[in-house]
């Protein structure tokens, strides 16, 4: 009797784990790679903690790469290829240049792998949604504090990261375009291109101010830029003669702020960034119907609000 009542014991528990086995075969564990723009900037660990979040929360597993640099698209196209190698049920991915990824991500698309876009957008149909900064918009604003803070006439200029993605043209124009049909006493005197890279951004910043002695005002149009901008003012020797305006945030242009050498900046909201992405993804999996574009948020930040909780909260180190 106890042999017998043993050995039904001993087949339930075989059952029960050929019932698990059957039931981790039919669902496998989500993964979601997520190919970002770089790893340079604080920025990016800031989307990566909030993607991390999100997966904790909805019990899925992602990775987060990007090249060193935002200039080194051939190796972000690598990460690209080899994340959609290990055919994922989806991937995210913020384009240093749309043109270049197209063909990897047509072959998402018809792999029904679906394509969540973060941060910068890619051409073209192909990602089922976007998490982004109206970076149109946000570069306006930057825009209009230039222009209060110059006193509504003199020369500009602009230090942008590339002219290859989405968020480097979108700022770049959001800013030149809101100057040119609002404020007919500025002009715009140079965009230059720095990829992003502090150093060159510097040197960049020091070229331009050399070129225009009069120049009145530098826009950074992101983390790395405005660094170099800070910099190259600095380096010139025309601090408060200036002014300069940034985007992103990070430890170096807090300090900057607080200093008085950068007069304020935009600010994204990069945590969010990365937890709608890593949402969007899974709703994207499950087939629900996505908003085309999720818009995150921007926020203007200077000496005055940098300390209020709503904009402490979308600040990083």
């Amino acid at each position: 009797m106890i042999k017998r009542r043993a050995l039904s014991i001993t087949l339930g528990a075989a059952l029960i784990g050929l019932s698990s086995l059957a039931h981790a075969q039919q669902t496998p564990e989500i993964y979601i790679p997520l190919v970002s723009k770089g790893f340079q900037h604080q920025f990016w660990q800031a989307v990566k903690l909030g993607a991390e979040q999100a997966a904790k929360d909805l019990k899925v597993k992602i990775s987060f790469e990007g090249p060193e640099s935002e200039t080194m698209v051939d190796k972000q196209i690598d990460m690209l290829s080899a994340a959609l190698a290990k055919k994922p049920q989806a991937i995210g991915f913020a384009a240093l240049d749309s043109q270049a990824a197209l063909p990897l991500l047509k072959k998402a698309q018809a792999a029904k792998i679906p394509v969540v876009a973060f941060d910068s957008g890619v051409d073209g149909d192909i990602p089922v949604s976007t998490a982004t900064t109206d970076n149109k918009a946000a570069a306006a604003l930057a825009a209009d504090k230039m222009a209060a803070l110059i006193g509504g006439a003199g020369e500009v200029a602009l230090v942008v990261h590339d002219q290859t993605s989405r968020t480097g043209v979108d700022r770049r124009d959001g800013f030149v375009n809101r100057i040119k049909s609002t404020y007919p006493n500025i002009k715009v005197v140079s965009v230059q291109y720095g990829g992003g890279d502090q150093l060159k951004s510097t040197e960049i910043t020091k070229s331009i101010l050399q070129a225009s002695p009069n120049l009145k005002g530098i826009f950074g149009a992101n983390e790395g830029s405005a660094i170099g901008v800070i910099n190259g003012v600095k380096e010139m020797k025309r601090n408060g003669k200036v002014v300069v305006i940034g985007y992103d945030s990070g430890k170096q242009q807090k300090s900057a702020i607080l200093d008085g050498s950068m007069a304020g900046a935009i600010t994204q909201n990069p945590v969010g960034i990365g937890y709608q992405t890593v949402e969007l993804a899974v709703r994207a999996i499950k087939g629900e119907k996505l908003p085309k574009v999720v818009d995150t948020g921007f926020y203007w930040y200077d000496k005055t609000n940098i300390a209020e909780p709503k904009i402490a909260a979308v600040l990083y180190d």
